[in-house]
């Protein structure tokens, strides 16, 4: 059984995550970053890391993926460690107040303090009443898009009629052989000028689009091959397919965190926002997966939440020292040692 010994152990190795890193790194606290998910980054590596993000200070656009890079690359001077793909299953606090962190490999991580970073928890996406369905999971059935490239000169497949679904749409007409976009309702959910834009398609002949339809088979010889689609609750339709992307959206859940005597409130943390420490002393919660009064679900407000946490974590790993608040563009990087 590996272990791991650090000043901090962060839970989500998200965008949030990681700027707690640098927050922490600059008062001079090493962390260590656990996520289950095999690469940094979270929702924005695993589920959009081609789309643009707007709200970012400083960045009129950025690629999620290309933030997550750039945040790695702010935390270089302070070496932060990982352990990917492997969810935290246990938390034990010792008699010194101090935490042992456990994995679901026996990895233990011994700390000082625990931030909570994990957005809306472990995510599961939402899938189809379809039968054979995970019998073609990662042979052509897919709940994401992972690398748009994977799908050029592709027979695609895609349902839903939330925002998912029309920016990929939008984005996949341009690559993919053959788009056909499948939805139950008449109307979408997503973005107005979204959905002009998919409608748009439609009349152009760039796309295939099926209203008050659902898709009710995937078949195929060991790999997908088609799907059939009942159009209007009365005709059936086969479409030669191959890649099926039903995106219905993720259903968040926190998973072992439950157990750990945290205050919960619908299935978030309950914070004080004085310092976004949770109701175990040593533990904070940071960015999506905390709840508090005016409560907004931006990656920019989780950064703002880092900062005041590492401030008042600094006070339980250097408990002899005093706080001075140091601006980085007097000091600049002091790189950890």
């Amino acid at each position: 059984m590996e272990r791991i010994t650090t000043d901090i152990c962060i839970v989500g190795a998200g965008p949030v995550g990681l700027f707690a890193v640098f927050e922490a790194g600059l008062l001079k606290m090493r962390c260590h970053v656990v996520d289950a998910l095999p690469v940094v980054g979270g929702q924005l590596a695993e589920i959009y890391p081609k789309k643009p993000i707007y709200d970012i200070p400083g960045y009129p656009s950025i690629l999620a993926g290309e933030l997550v890079d750039n945040l790695m690359k702010q935390i270089e001077p302070f070496h932060p460690t990982f352990t990917l793909g492997e969810r935290v299953e246990e938390l034990d606090k010792q008699e010194d107040d101090s935490f042992i962190v456990r994995t679901s490999e026996g990895t233990e991580i011994a700390c000082k303090v625990v931030v909570i970073a994990g957005g809306l928890g472990s995510f599961e996406p939402r899938k189809p009443a379809i039968e054979s369905l995970e019998n073609f999971e990662g042979k052509g059935v897919t709940y994401m898009v992972r690398d748009p490239e994977l799908f050029r000169s592709k027979r695609i497949v895609l349902a839903g009629g939330g925002d998912s679904a029309l920016d990929w749409t939008i984005f996949l007409a341009g690559l993919a052989e053959e788009l056909t976009l499948v939805h139950r309702g008449s109307t979408f959910r997503g973005a107005p000028e979204s959905a002009e834009k998919v409608l748009a398609l439609a009349e152009e002949g760039q796309i295939k689009l099926l209203l008050k339809s659902n898709v009710t088979d995937v078949s195929g010889n060991g790999k997908l091959d088609s799907v059939k689609v009942l159009i209007d609750n009365e005709t059936e339709h086969q479409i030669k397919a191959d890649y099926f992307i039903p995106l219905f959206g993720l259903v968040p859940k926190l998973g072992p965190l439950e157990n750990w005597g945290l205050e919960l409130e619908k299935g978030a943390i309950v914070v004080n926002t004085f310092d976004y420490s949770t109701n175990i002393p040593g533990v904070y919660a940071i960015g999506d997966i905390n709840t508090y009064p005016g409560k907004l679900k931006l990656i920019l407000c989780g950064f703002h939440e880092s900062a005041l946490m590492a401030q008042s974590a600094y006070n339980i790993i250097y408990p002899d020292k005093k706080f001075v608040l140091k601006y980085t563009t007097v000091n600049g990087i002091q790189e950890l040692s």
